[in-house]
C-alpha cells in the first residue's frame, strides 16, 4: 500500500532526476540551436511525431498496465506474480519494437515526404528507429518499478540516457568539426539511440541484482497474466496510439499551414524549429515535477483503490493536483516577466521570447493536467482519458487548419491554450464523478 511517505519520497527522487535531466536537456535545445541553427532543428523535431507514434504502440500501454499489475500485485503480497507480468511484458514490447524497426527502415522515404512533407526526414527516422527496442525495455523495467515503489531506478537511467545522449553528441560534433567537416542534424538522432541504448542496458541490470524472476509459472498462470495485461494495454495503447496519430497530424501539419499564411519553406521550418525546439521546451521545463508527482500518482490510486480507501485516494488527488495548480500559477507568472528576456539570452531569439510569453498562460491548466489524467488512469477509466485527449487534440488542430492560414502561428498558440482549457475542465468533471459516493440501492 502507497504510504503519503512513500509517495512524497518517490516523487521527491523522481522530481529531482527530472529537474537535473531537463537542465541538462535544456542546454542541450541551446547547443543544437547555436551548432545546426533553428531550420535544422525544425528539421529534427519534425521526425518526432513519427517516433512518438511508434513508442505509443509499443511501449506506452504496455508500462502503465505494468505499473498498475505491479501495485496491486505487491499490495496483496505476490511479489512473484508481479515479475511474471515483466516477463510478459517485455516479450510482446520487444516484438513490437522490432516490427516498428523493420517498417520504418523500409520505408523511411516514403514517410518522410508523403507524411512528413520533407524527404531529408528520411536519414533521420532509419536512425532514430534504432533507439525502439531499447526503448521498450526500458520502458517495462520502469513500470515494474514505479509498482514496486523504486523509483530510484526509473530516476537513475532518465539520468544516464541524457548524459549518454549529450555526451554522445557533444563529443561527435568537436571530433567532426575537428577534422574540417561539417556536422549534420543526423547526429542528434544518433545521440537518442546512443541514450536509449544506454539506459537500457542500465536498468536491465539493475533488475536482474533485484532478481525478479522466479521459476517459470504454470501456462493457466501465464496465460491469466497474459489476458489481464492486454485486456489493461490494448485499450490504452489503442487510446495512445490515436492520440498520438492525431498529434503527429498536428505536428507535420504545422509547417505546411505557415507555408498557406505566407512564410516561404526555410522560414516555416524555421518558426517551428524556434516553437518546438526553443519555446515549448522552456515552459515544458518545470513540468519534470508534474511528471514525477503524475507517475507516482498513478500507482497510489491504483492501490488505493484496490485498498477500498476512498478517502486516502481523494486526499492524495487533492494534494496532487493543488501543488501542480500552484506550481502552474507561479511560472506563469514568471514567463510573463522574463519570457522576452529567456528567448534573447537563451536562444538569441525574440520570435522565441514572444511565443513564451504567450505560451506562459498555459502553464497553470498543463501543469494540473498531469496529475488529473494520472488519477484518471489509476482508477482504470482508460476510455475518458482517450476521450479528454481527443477532445483537446481536436481544439489544437482546428487552430492549426483554421487559425494558422489566417493569423500565423499566433493561431496555433490560441488554439493550444483554448484546448488546455478544455482538458481540464473534463478531466476535473470525470474525477468529482469518480470520487462521489455511490448512493446505495433501496429494496423495494
Amino acid at each position: 500500500m502507497f504510504t503519503k511517505h512513500t509517495l512524497l519520497q518517490g516523487a521527491a527522487i523522481l522530481t529531482a532526476a527530472g529537474l537535473a535531466s531537463r537542465l541538462m536537456g535544456f542546454f542541450f535545445r541551446i547547443f543544437l540551436s547555436h551548432a545546426f541553427g533553428e531550420e535544422s532543428v525544425g528539421l529534427y523535431q519534425l521526425i518526432f511525431p513519427v517516433y512518438a507514434l511508434c513508442l505509443s504502440v509499443s511501449t506506452a500501454g504496455l508500462q502503465t498496465a505494468v505499473s498498475r499489475m505491479t501495485a496491486e500485485r505487491v499490495s496483496q503480497g505476490q511479489k512473484e506474480a508481479a515479475g511474471n507480468v515483466l516477463r510478459i511484458a517485455l516479450c510482446l514490447t520487444l516484438i513490437l519494437s522490432l516490427a516498428e524497426v523493420l517498417l520504418i527502415q523500409q520505408n523511411a522515404a516514403r514517410i518522410a515526404e508523403t507524411f512528413l512533407g520533407d524527404p531529408r526526414c528520411a536519414g533521420l527516422l532509419v536512425i532514430i528507429s534504432y533507439a525502439l527496442p531499447c526503448a521498450a525495455v526500458h520502458s517495462c523495467i520502469c513500470g515494474y518499478s514505479f509498482g514496486m515503489q523504486r523509483t530510484e531506478v526509473p530516476a537513475a537511467s532518465q539520468l544516464i540516457e541524457q548524459t549518454a545522449r549529450i555526451l554522445f553528441v557533444v563529443l561527435l560534433f568537436l571530433f567532426i568539426k575537428d577534422t574540417g567537416h561539417v556536422p549534420s542534424i543526423k547526429l542528434a538522432a544518433a545521440g537518442i539511440a546512443a541514450g536509449e541504448f544506454t539506459s537500457a542496458v542500465f536498468s536491465s541490470k539493475m533488475l536482474s541484482a533485484g532478481r525478479p524472476f522466479g521459476k517459470l509459472p504454470s501456462l493457466s498462470a501465464i496465460s491469466g497474466d497474459t489476458r489481464e495485461l492486454l485486456s489493461l494495454s490494448v485499450p490504452l495503447t489503442a487510446n495512445r496510439a490515436a492520440v498520438t496519430l492525431l498529434q503527429s497530424v498536428e505536428a507535420a501539419s504545422i509547417p505546411a499551414c505557415l507555408r498557406l499564411y505566407g512564410l516561404d519553406g526555410s522560414a516555416a521550418l524555421s518558426t517551428y524549429g524556434v516553437l518546438t525546439g526553443m519555446a515549448l521546451p522552456c515552459i515544458l521545463f518545470p513540468s519534470a515535477i508534474t511528471n514525477s508527482v503524475g507517475t507516482v500518482l498513478l500507482p497510489a490510486v491504483s492501490s488505493a483503490q484496490a485498498a477500498g480507501d476512498r478517502s486516502a485516494m481523494i486526499r492524495m488527488l487533492k494534494k496532487a493536483a493543488g501543488s501542480c495548480l500552484l506550481l502552474g500559477l507561479s511560472c506563469c507568472l514568471f514567463f510573463l516577466i522574463f519570457g522576452n528576456l529567456l528567448g534573447t539570452v537563451l536562444f538569441h531569439s525574440s520570435t522565441a521570447g514572444k511565443f513564451i510569453l504567450t505560451l506562459a498562460w498555459i502553464c497553470p491548466f498543463l501543469y494540473t493536467n498531469t496529475a488529473l489524467m494520472s488519477a484518471i488512469n489509476g482508477l482504470g477509466k482508460t476510455l475518458f482519458t482517450f476521450l479528454i485527449n481527443v477532445t483537446g487534440l481536436l481544439v489544437r488542430i482546428s487552430g492549426v487548419f483554421l487559425a494558422i492560414p489566417r493569423f500565423g502561428i499566433r493561431g496555433y498558440l490560441w488554439g493550444l491554450l483554448a484546448s488546455q482549457f478544455v482538458v481540464t475542465g473534463l478531466a476535473a468533471a470525470v474525477l468529482l464523478a469518480a470520487a462521489r459516493p455511490s448512493r446505495p440501492r433501496h429494496s423495494s
